[in-house]
């Protein structure tokens, strides 16, 4: 399906080195404001308290959150959990309070606002788990990562398997520049944003990377930048539908979602929108730089159907 058709090819490759500068520049800056601000890890990370609450009624999370901030926890995480009447709150670590104390101050702001608040559970989230957690998420990435670059090496060619891994790599570091930059928290669900963005951004380049193969073997006498310029311009159509529909439905979340899915659908929608940019202009300068070329694609098909001919055609 196409919205439209563009006749010319777009010489999208005459702007590589520009393009990829900016990214360089734009790789930089994230990672100098993760070695200076660092991320601000939420509880999932850094350990504290869960509380959870319950009311004989639908809960009212817009009320409870105005009580936890009039006590200065502006940092805690709000929920329903289960039923509407049950609530998950986290609590981040206070140096100057126990778990004891932080839990029955904000167990009396809730029952100021509430009276009918019930606490059924308060539990500790040790520094023990976060690290554990920390270092899962971590091998998470590596292993998406060596699977992608394993996939793309095997489906087309190791360059290309190249190109795609510093793209991708690129749109993670450039999210966790952004939460570095504002101190947005940093849970959970913003790894797992993170994780399908590799996933999102990979299938991007794995369109554009198969135009360009299947153009190898059409365009044969076009070099390759033109092949990779023609590529690019042929799935523009199919590029644009598919990131409208989904930033569509990432930014109802974002706008609409609350607070529990806001930080997850904001580094979907960083993602997305730096994934079509590192698909198009990162991923393909990097792979032609690296020297693909038809005979990296095609070369082995080609020679094995001219000595096929070569066969039929011996009398």
């Amino acid at each position: 399906m196409e919205l439209f058709r563009i006749k010319n090819d777009i010489p999208f490759m005459s702007y590589g080195r520009i393009t990829t500068a900016i990214s360089l520049v734009t790789f930089i800056l994230a990672v100098f404001f993760l070695a200076t601000k660092g991320l601000n890890y939420g509880v999932d990370f850094t350990g504290g308290t869960v509380m959870e609450v319950h009311y004989p009624q639908a809960a009212n999370i817009d009320g409870i959150r105005k009580a936890i901030d009039s006590i200065g926890l502006k940092d805690a995480t709000v929920q329903n959990f289960g039923t509407s009447s049950d609530v998950l709150i986290r609590l981040p670590l206070k140096k100057d309070m126990s778990i004891a104390q932080l839990s029955e101050t904000v167990g009396n702001a809730l029952k100021t606002a509430d009276a009918n608040v019930e606490v059924r559970r308060v539990e500790s989230v040790g520094s023990q788990v976060g690290d554990e957690l920390y270092s899962n998420g971590g091998l998470a990435l590596l292993l998406v990562c060596a699977g992608i670059m394993i996939y793309l090496a095997i489906r087309f060619e190791w360059r290309f398997a190249v190109a795609a891994i510093i793209a991708n790599m690129h749109d993670v570091v450039i999210i966790l520049g952004f939460f570095a930059f504002f101190q947005w928290e940093f849970n959970l669900t913003v790894l797992a944003a993170i994780l399908a963005v590799l996933g999102y951004s990979v299938n991007e380049s794995v369109v554009v990377f198969d135009r360009v193969r299947e153009n190898f073997r059409k365009m044969r006498k076009a070099s390759v930048v033109q092949v990779i310029d023609n590529a690019i311009t042929r799935t523009m159509s199919r590029t644009i539908i598919t990131h409208a529909m989904t930033q569509t439905m990432v930014g109802s979340m974002l706008l609409f979602g609350g607070e529990v899915l806001h930080n997850f659908a904001l580094a979907l929608t960083i993602g997305i929108l730096f994934g079509i940019y590192s698909s198009v202009l990162v991923a393909c300068p990097i792979a032609m730089w690296l020297g693909v070329s038809r005979a990296n694609l095609i070369g082995d098909v080609e020679k094995k159907s001219t000595d096929q001919e070569a066969v039929e055609a011996t009398p």
